[in-house]
């Protein structure tokens, strides 16, 4: 669907806004830079994303091949009753990940407490060993409801990266960022998008998730190739790579970090075309 010009004035102000509230703000933990000592893990082989739909048949008998579960926090969060057991018998049995965007990551207002206590709770809950949260912004002083591109300056990898530092502190889990699909670009950029995401990775210590089927997306949308974006990323930070359906892009990855990195599908039927690639 085509942008429609009153929207890109919209995101125009939107970011000219970021951007000024991001110049008038200090962080307000003072950990820029500050590589906490948090609890992390570290992922191997193949998951699934699991959706409510599958929850009974995996209880009842899963692939032979899976490895880890992707809970989406909408999916999950707050259910109880046989759903809620279901789920706590799962996450037993199979190491978790925990794949947010609620968080505006790269937002200006407040980070939402009730949202990271929520988000702690779950993982406590059903120990959540990776936590992965979108590299984007989504909500100003009320939800915008869409993921947009944070501007690529140093002023806002700065305060990024002061953020990471608060949502690690709150959910006392070290965590990754992850790219996500946008329909626009932020027409601020003092660096391309492979360099900001490699700046708040270096500058932050946490780890980079990989959306695949994001990246292919944004390179059809923006005309750019995504495996030139792929080689200008921190490689060696990266522990957990969403696939969807780029298995030629999964090959590059796999080629450049190492075979055995977690990497999760969204059908059943891909987990064996995905272990073929091991």
């Amino acid at each position: 669907m085509p942008i429609k010009k009153v929207e890109i004035c919209k995101f125009v102000c939107s970011c000219s806004s970021l951007l000024d509230r991001i110049r008038g703000l200090e962080p307000s933990d003072g950990c820029i830079g500050k590589h906490l000592d948090m609890k992390h893990h570290i992922l191997h082989g193949a998951g699934l994303a699991l959706r409510p739909a599958l929850l009974a048949s995996l209880k009842n008998k899963s692939p032979d091949n899976l490895q880890f579960l992707e809970l989406t926090p909408p999916d999950w969060v707050g259910v109880g009753g046989k759903t809620g057991q279901d789920l706590a018998e799962l996450t037993q049995r199979f190491p978790s990940v925990c794949l947010s965007q609620s968080l505006s990551l790269g937002g200006p207002g407040i980070l939402d407490k009730e949202v990271l206590r929520d988000l702690r709770s779950f993982i406590e809950e059903h120990d959540i060993q990776v936590f992965s949260e979108a590299l984007a912004w989504s909500a100003d002083d009320a939800p915008l409801f869409i993921n947009l591109p944070i501007p690529s300056t140093k002023a806002a990898v700065k305060w990024t990266v002061s953020r990471i530092a608060q949502v690690q502190d709150a959910l006392g889990l070290s965590i990754g960022i992850r790219n996500v699909a946008h329909h626009m670009r932020t027409p601020w950029v003092e660096m391309n998008e492979a360099e900001f995401i490699s700046a708040v990775v270096k500058a932050s210590g946490c780890r980079l998730h990989l959306d695949l089927q994001a990246l292919a997306a944004n390179g059809l949308r923006f005309n750019f190739d995504p495996h030139a974006f792929l080689h200008a990323l921190p490689l060696s930070r990266i522990d957990y790579v969403r696939v969807g359906q780029e298995f030629g892009l999964l090959d590059d990855v796999l080629a450049r970090t190492h075979r055995r990195i977690a990497r999760c599908v969204d059908d059943v039927k891909q987990l064996n075309l995905e272990a073929m690639t091991c």
